[in-house]
């Protein structure tokens, strides 16, 4: 019945459901974005497509992503991605969670990219 947590309830109970709900996209599939900085790369989750004014104010379509840190994925960052600028893998989200947690230590068998050559010297 408090103002405050009646707010910061409804608020957690909509991110839950919207979660755990089986129609839902979102944290279904690992992609890779590049972060911090181009040529450099992050294990992400889609959680949904951009909509409404941010979508309206961006030239190019675009999806919702968190990042999760490592080793604690609960913590991360919201970042909107260009689609184009997402590059999709066929990691299950267990494995995804697996390398991130692990610091990539656990890494699936096969790795989406290949890192770009070495030049001879």
């Amino acid at each position: 019945r408090m103002p405050v947590f009646r707010s910061v309830y409804s608020a957690l109970k909509q991110i839950i459901e919207t979660i755990l709900a089986q129609q839902s996209a979102a944290f279904r599939q690992a992609v890779l974005v590049e972060y911090p900085r181009p040529g450099l790369w992050a294990i992400a989750f889609i959680t949904g497509h951009t909509e409404g004014e941010v979508q309206n104010l961006t030239a190019d379509e675009t999806i919702n992503v968190f990042l999760p840190t490592t080793p604690n994925p609960t913590s991360g960052y919201l970042e909107i991605v260009p689609l184009e600028k997402i590059t999709p893998t066929d990691w299950t989200v267990d494995e995804a969670m697996s390398f991130i947690i692990s610091g990539g230590a656990v890494s699936p068998d096969e790795i989406p990219f290949s890192p770009p050559a070495q030049d001879a010297p």
